[in-house]
């Protein structure tokens, strides 16, 4: 009799236990999710972020994983599109069972998807957008690590236009959430300084022709062109001002600081002026453990690795630093308490240093300004602290 009672209560418990035990965390295994572009205008950013992911999760997986578990990435394609990134959310949470949601792309696509996470209690973390709303206003379930476009770019155009002399500054920016943060980032910088933006101008996702956007800003005597583009806009805007001898200054927010504007678009790149978060690793780096990490790196993906390549892989390994941390009895509270009293120092790649607490879910809201200088980007400053 004895045994039958305990028996039953065993299984009484044993749902439970089970209802405890978090969604994506199995006694082997955590199941995290990502969605990139692997097929739409920005699989120049995706692709080598992915690598950088998978680089990540394949070394921690060959010394046996956080706390005994491997990691199980899975990536799904939304092509930059907000109704694809719905569908890929719903797939990751609902069929996958993913624990955390990590370093997905693009502004318009996280706020598609970021309810369906929330909804089913899924965290979402360290996303490839400089948006303020990857972490405001603050919730238990998001966080971000890089500082924002709105930051980056007011402390950047501020700093720029002190440096430069500038008296008239203009933008142009792509017409939808991320555009309008660098904007209006430039606007809150200017405004520190007593000036205003003197002509904005912007563009549709996807367009290819920018000489009207270009001649107004000339027309206007700008001495200052801040884009809130990515990278063909960026090769675009620059390549129309170079054909027509204007040799405007331009600055761009850390979605332009990437290698493919030098490699792709040659000489007329050069002075061009960024924000960045991470540095890019050069094979020629000055520091050995990049440039070990970028031979790895080459010789598994067959290209150089890109800023992209490295945030991918730094995405990853602060989380596997907070899981292992939280210890091996991982779900999302457990999680959620060591993120919140958690901080690191600069990584090899020259991210800033990073903390977060119960009311600050931002790593950090700091960059640096680069410019590319023979055909390499160059660090101006370091990281702004105004």
């Amino acid at each position: 009799m004895k045994r039958l009672i305990a028996a039953l209560f065993a299984l009484a418990a044993a749902p439970i236990a089970v209802a405890q035990q978090a969604q994506g965390v199995g006694r082997n295994e955590i199941v995290i999710g990502s969605m990139q572009d692997l097929s739409g205008p920005v699989v120049g950013l995706s692709k080598p972020f992915k690598n950088g992911m998978e680089m990540r999760v394949e070394e921690v997986n060959a010394s046996g994983g956080v706390n005994g578990r491997k990691i199980k990435l899975i990536v799904e394609d939304h092509g930059y599109d907000p109704k694809k990134a719905v569908l890929g959310a719903q797939k990751l949470v609902q069929k996958d069972k993913i624990f955390a949601m990590l370093g997905t792309i693009g502004t318009p696509t996280t706020l598609a998807s970021m309810p369906i996470l929330f909804e089913k209690n899924v965290l979402h973390l360290f996303p490839l957008t400089a948006a303020r709303e990857m972490y405001e206003p603050l919730h238990r379930l998001k966080y971000s690590f890089a500082a924002t476009y709105f930051d980056q770019v007011r402390a950047g155009v501020k700093h720029l236009v002190k440096m430069k002399g500038a008296k008239k500054v203009c933008t142009m920016y792509q017409d939808d959430d991320f555009g309008l943060e660098v904007m209006r980032g430039a606007e809150a910088g200017l405004k520190e300084i007593n000036m205003v933006l003197a002509e904005k101008t912007t563009y549709k996702r996807g367009a290819t022709e920018f000489s009207s956007q270009i001649s107004r800003m000339k027309d206007s005597g700008c001495d200052l062109v801040v884009l809130g583009t990515i990278i063909r806009e960026t090769l675009g805007a620059i390549g129309t001002a170079r054909k027509i001898g204007w040799g405007v200054d331009f600055v761009g927010s850390s979605a332009s600081y990437t290698d493919l504007i030098h490699k792709l678009g040659g000489p007329a790149m050069n002075g061009f002026y960024a924000t960045n978060t991470v540095n890019n690793p050069y094979l020629d780096d000055a520091s050995k453990n990049v440039r070990d990490w970028g031979q790895r790196y080459k010789e598994k993906f067959k290209e150089d690795p890109s800023v992209f390549s490295a945030y991918g892989y730094a995405a990853i390994d602060l989380f596997i630093q907070i899981a292992q941390k939280a210890g091996p009895k991982l779900t999302t509270d457990t999680f959620i308490n060591t993120i919140e009293n958690f901080s690191a120092p600069r990584d090899m790649f020259g991210s800033d240093a990073m903390s977060f607490s119960k009311t600050k879910h931002l790593g950090s809201n700091r960059a640096r300004l680069s410019q590319i200088v023979n055909g390499k980007w160059t660090p101006v400053t370091d990281y702004i602290t105004d």
